[in-house]
């Protein structure tokens, strides 16, 4: 059984129709990928999947579950994890007060212990800054600490929007390193990248939106090699 299935799913804003039919599915364990210009859909799209958006048509099931009508909280507690685009963090609580939000949640005191040191051996410079006010970290530090909140909720799937967004091509190495780690130990990753060709070199499967239509999915690899994909998307032939 797949993870996350997107069914036809429609989604207006006010008079803008902006997913037209998008059938997505993520099978646990994978990254996928979704490709695609400004204003394509993709954003709307992991907002529809997190419950900040409602469906207008269509179905959206998670673990065979239909998640229609369900609040975002509620789809948080079911096992899904947004990063939203922009690194949103509570700008004047400390680094450690963010993580701690992540797992609002949560009642297993021991087990949110534990997963904060995760947290600090995956992202070393959050826990050297953990009592600094969020607002002054960098923009690549709370770029780590709004994934370090997401993974804190112990999500089974995990939304990840714009990740290298506006950082230094350091820092992006430094979150797709990331992005790796934490696939490898066992996390199902949906990817909005700008990045197309690092969203797809890392990502097992990859769908082509064009203004709020699947108009292309396949392996990331075969995506990767596709001509039309490299004209428009990936400056080029590498």
């Amino acid at each position: 059984m797949n993870l996350l299935d997107l069914e036809n799913v429609h989604v207006h804003y006010g008079a803008i129709h902006a997913l037209k039919g998008v059938t997505i599915a993520v099978e646990p364990g994978q990254i996928v990928t979704l490709v695609g210009a400004n204003g394509a859909g993709k954003s709307t799209t992991l907002r529809a999947i997190s419950g900040l958006l409602r469906p207008s048509q269509g179905a959206i099931r998670f673990q065979g579950k239909p998640l229609a009508g369900c609040p975002a909280h509620e789809i948080v507690g079911l096992g899904i994890s947004h990063v939203p685009e922009g690194r949103i963090v509570f700008a004047n609580l400390s680094v450690e007060d963010n993580l701690e939000l992540g797992a609002y949640l949560r009642k297993d005191r021991a087990g949110i212990a534990a997963d904060r040191k995760k947290i600090y051996a995956i992202f070393p410079r959050l826990e050297e800054r953990r009592r600094q006010a969020s607002g002054t970290l960098s923009g690549g530090e709370q770029q780590m600490l709004a994934i370090g909140r997401a993974l804190m909720a112990r999500p089974k799937l995990l939304l990840m929007d714009e990740p290298s967004l506006g950082l230094a091509p350091i820092l992006v190495r430094e979150i797709f390193r990331v992005i790796r780690e934490i696939r490898e130990q066992g996390m199902t990753i949906v990817l909005v990248e700008q990045n197309a060709r690092m969203a797809l070199s890392v990502a097992d499967r990859g769908y082509v939106l064009e203004t709020g239509v699947v108009c292309l999915a396949d392996r990331a690899d075969a995506l990767l090699q596709n001509p039309e994909v490299q004209a428009a998307y990936l400056g080029g032939a590498a």
